[in-house]
């Protein structure tokens, strides 16, 4: 089977450089740029008329995804050191935490981008099924089953069925 890639290396050092003076850092300017690749060399690119464009875009989507699991874990922190006296005492609560949503972060990134973006903009944005669909070009069926699939595979991943 041929390799299509549609011209995207030819953006490597242009990405590199977009992302070292956003993030002010090479290192995670690479790593992002990697990811991207990743991403766009297992997604279907016969339709892809602008592979510089779909390049940037993907390593956008990548980028923010990354900055809101950070900023959701920084929540999670905060809240655990908001929750009370016991809370704030109990070394063991904290990490249980923290383990969860590491837990949570790992086996979401086991998910298609799809499934990923239909969690987190409804559970943690608060977004319909509706703003979704059409955010994402889907049906709302689309969207339901998506999210079904997310959260039967947390449910196994995590076995939330304990809890």
């Amino acid at each position: 089977m041929p390799q299509r890639n549609h011209g995207f290396f030819e953006h490597y050092e242009e990405l590199i450089g977009t992302w070292t003076r956003r993030l002010r850092n090479r290192h995670r300017a690479e790593d992002l740029a990697h990811d991207a690749f990743v991403r766009v060399l297992e997604a279907d690119q016969d339709n892809v008329q602008q592979p510089r464009a779909y390049l940037h875009q993907t390593t956008r989507n990548i980028a923010v995804d990354h900055f809101r699991r950070e900023e959701r874990r920084a929540q999670i922190e905060l809240d655990l050191a908001e929750s009370g006296e016991e809370s704030r005492n109990d070394p063991e609560s904290y990490m249980h935490a923290v383990q969860l949503a590491d837990s949570i972060e790992k086996a979401l990134a086991e998910l298609p981008l799809n499934c990923r973006q239909v969690f987190i903009w409804q559970k943690l944005e608060g977004q319909s099924q509706a703003e979704i669909a059409e955010r994402l070009g889907l049906s709302r069926n689309m969207v339901e089953r998506y999210m079904i699939r997310t959260l039967r595979h947390l449910r196994e991943r995590l076995d939330l069925s304990a809890t």
